[in-house]
């Protein structure tokens, strides 16, 4: 056997996963703690997670890359929102310029942690190629997101084997696919379609958008004038982060502006489209969602392309449930069809915890829908482990850094007080519960008891709030609700910080 298969490999910090988060928490860490060893493991054969999978036409960022970017490495491209394949590359490069690439190991996928009390440390079962392999480190790392990379969500619609044409999940998008002059139904309406259609209608006959019901959609600009403008404002460094305000500030306000005043946020929506659509087109039917804006995420389209392609007729939607599917297309509930010579299932995502990566304490399973999640990344009475999620209101490195500053912030205060372990406990404190994300999204729902729990209160509340996130991490209590200690010890050391009921 190859002998780096055969022996035991340990690193102070143990990241799984090599896209933005794992990337952002290997920049963080090795900043505040030089002296710590540290090794990704990514199960793909490329850096870049979510950036790495989906390769359907048209992928790009659904926010702004000013946010989606890390801010220690400033995007440099004019654009405001960026292409899949160009963030990937940022990744990549960002990497390699920082030497991080040197410590990952490709095509290695997590199977199991244990953590070990006697010794302090956790022990990771991997495979690599096939072949098994062990790591151990003291501290463990999620940056896997929250879905399923291996099982999109795919309804079972009837009929759908009979379909003589080729069906696709975005998700899993075939390299070699020809739909060049060919009708394409895309089954969705979400972010992903959204994205999707505009790409496909420069080479399909026609494509059609079968959606159950309206989505609101937020026009946007890919190259934003005013971005661009404050980007030159020297130095360097200033106008870089006087863009990314710019972003964080237009994000926030709105958010803010959906929730506090719906009404008004739904008249300006329906206005853009209405703007950019053919006279009289049945927008209250197509796009004007029963639900509040933000009750479900905003999809974003760049300068009205979605509507223009209504517009010239090489894109229609239609609003309808699918009865069944046939040899030639889709037959609706409403006795209507759509022929179609490919069928796209933009369907949703599958949530997932820590990446399927079976994890325990100690040979006792833990599963973390029933532990409460502490200041958004560490969960109850899980020692050296954190789990980076990002908001469903903003983009998602926005709390990522957060998390990987607060993971550097905690090992530093550990390895400073002698401490091999921490995790937050609650104890016998009741704490209420409540949904840890609050939009109306099917994912969501079909995923209930996937997430950790959230209570209603600091710090145990899982809250979408960069600005209040972004406050509390300045004045964080480091020792709030948590526990530490050493190990190899029948008493050890260790400080209880006040639980906050």
């Amino acid at each position: 056997m190859d002998q780096r298969h055969s022996e035991t490999e340990f690193s102070d910090v143990l990241i799984i996963g090599a896209g933005i988060s794992g990337i952002g928490a290997a920049y963080r860490i090795q900043e505040r703690n030089p002296r710590l060893t540290y090794t990704l493991l990514e199960r793909r054969s490329r850096i870049g997670g979510t950036w790495d999978l989906h390769r359907y036409p048209g992928i790009r960022s659904d926010s702004d890359i000013f946010t989606l970017s890390f801010p220690w490495e400033p995007w440099t491209r004019p654009e405001n929102v960026a292409d899949g394949e160009d963030i990937r590359s940022y990744l990549t490069e960002t990497a390699h310029k920082h030497g991080i690439d040197r410590h990952i190991r490709f095509d290695t996928r997590v199977i199991s942690a244990d953590w070990d009390s006697g010794t302090d440390t956790w022990t990771v079962q991997t495979e690599q190629d096939g072949v098994p392999h062990t790591y151990r480190t003291r501290f463990l790392f999620f940056a896997t997101g929250y879905y399923d990379y291996d099982h999109p969500y795919r309804p079972d619609f009837p009929g759908l084997d009979s379909f003589s044409g080729t069906v696709v999940h975005p998700q899993h998008w075939p390299e070699d696919l020809d739909y060049a002059g060919k009708n394409v139904v895309v089954i969705g309406s979400g972010a992903t379609a959204i994205s999707l259609i505009p790409s496909l209608t420069k080479q399909a006959g026609h494509v059609t958008m079968l959606q159950r019901s309206p989505t609101y959609l937020l026009s946007g600009q890919r190259i934003n004038p005013v971005v661009n403008l404050l980007r030159r404002v020297p130095p360097r460094k200033l106008g870089y982060r006087l863009a990314w305000l710019y972003n964080v500030l237009f994000i926030v306000s709105v958010y803010g502006i959906a929730r506090k005043a719906p009404r008004f946020s739904r008249k300006i929506i329906r206005a853009v489209a209405k703007h950019y659509l053919p006279e009289g087109y049945p927008v209250d039917t197509h796009f004007n969602p029963s639900y509040d804006p933000w009750d479900q995420r905003l999809c974003l389209i760049l300068s009205g392309d979605f509507y223009d392609a209504i517009a010239k007729g090489r894109a229609e939607v239609v609003t309808d449930r699918v009865d069944h599917i046939d040899a030639n297309g889709i037959v609706l509930q409403s006795g209507k069809r759509i022929d179609a010579d490919v069928i796209v299932t933009a369907t949703g995502i599958q949530l997932q915890a820590l990446g399927g990566v079976v994890i325990s304490v100690d040979g006792d399973e833990v599963k973390p829908a029933d532990r409460f999640v502490y200041k958004e990344h560490l969960l109850e009475d899980v020692p050296n482990m954190a789990w980076c999620v990002g908001y469903i209101n903003a983009s998602w490195t926005l709390r990522a850094d957060l998390t990987a500053r607060a993971v550097a912030k905690l090992l530093a205060y550990m390895d400073s007080h002698g401490y091999t372990h921490a995790y937050p406990h609650l104890g016998g404190t009741s704490m209420p519960e409540k949904p840890a994300w609050n939009i109306n999204a099917g994912y969501v729902h079909r995923a209930v008891h996937v997430l950790p729990k959230s209570g209603t209160h600091r710090p145990w509340n899982v809250r979408h709030n960069y600005v209040l996130d972004a406050i509390d991490h300045r004045v964080d209590r480091i020792e709030e609700s948590m526990v530490f200690g050493r190990a190899a010890s029948k008493s050890p050391a260790t400080t209880h910080a006040e639980t906050v009921a």
